[in-house]
């Protein structure tokens, strides 16, 4: 199993943070992404998020604690992406200096493409979630 974690601090309240990155159904159109849709609620939700150019992403939320802002999904198809059995936690946590830290990690097995160029791809992702996030925020 490959593993791979992003940490980085966004200048802005664990909560503010918390609440836009915990958002299932948040994903919004972007360069890679067509949209997104969610089929039901809380832990067992499952989201769909189509990519420009043709394929779908279909991942499951397996846990998901407000308290402890923290969740975790899994891809549950056979997707574009070059992974299989892929499980990731994405954790908010104030930073003690008036802002916050996203730990955005993942296991997996790489598939179809080298170790390192998936890595190197998943790491893209997870940056440019927390990108995102902070556009958001105005940051």
């Amino acid at each position: 199993m490959t593993t791979v974690n992003v940490s980085e601090t966004v200048a802005a309240s664990a909560d503010d943070v918390w609440r836009i990155i915990s958002d299932f159904g948040g994903v919004e159109p972007n360069e890679m992404i067509a949209g997104c849709t969610v089929d039901g609620e809380g832990v067992g939700a499952v989201r769909t998020i189509t990519l420009n150019g043709g394929g779908e992403i279909i991942e499951s939320l397996e846990s998901h604690d407000n308290s402890a802002q923290v969740f975790s999904y899994a891809i549950i198809n056979d997707c574009p992406l070059p992974v299989k059995n892929y499980l990731s936690t994405v954790k908010v946590s104030d930073d003690g200096n008036g802002g916050a830290t996203v730990d955005w990690s993942s296991t997996f097995e790489a598939a179809g493409a080298p170790e390192d160029t998936v890595v190197d791809l998943i790491k893209g992702v997870y940056k440019g979630g927390i990108a995102r996030v902070r556009s958001k925020l105005g940051l």
